[in-house]
């Protein structure tokens, strides 16, 4: 495949889109306080993907409150937004170019330990309406 220098990304059947952006939940997770296994965790699934990191900014709110933050890549975002006292975590990877978000999941999954995960893939900038969400098992 060919890449063009906009870095959009192309369907199996030859339609041009940005990026592929993922939309997942963790249920049942641990370590949603911890800035730093969780910026590791981050930073590990946008290396695992095959991204450039560009930088990092996590913050922590007081005491036994979630954790907000950004890892900016060359090929777009990976973020998160915690909820520990839901155990529930939302996080949200972005990628254009030849990386796949889907590889981040094995670094989160293991750094979180989710005991469920959801997750949806969107096909950003697809003009096909019938390939915009797809479910990842």
């Amino acid at each position: 495949m060919t890449q063009q220098l906009d870095h959009f990304k192309q369907t199996s059947d030859g339609q041009s889109y940005a990026g592929d952006h993922l939309l997942i939940e963790f249920w049942g997770a641990k370590n949603l306080t911890n800035v730093d296994t969780i910026r590791e965790a981050l930073e590990a699934g946008a290396t695992a993907a095959g991204a450039t990191i560009l930088h990092s900014h996590y913050h922590r709110f007081g005491d036994g409150g979630g954790v907000s933050g950004v890892t900016v890549l060359s090929e777009s975002h990976i973020s998160i937004h915690t909820w520990p006292e839901r155990s529930y975590a939302a996080i949200d990877v972005f990628m254009c170019g030849d990386c796949d978000p889907k590889d981040c999941l094995p670094e989160l999954e293991k750094r979180l330990h989710p005991e469920q995960v959801d997750v949806q893939l969107f096909l950003r900038g697809c003009d096909r309406t019938d390939a915009k969400i797809l479910e990842v098992a």
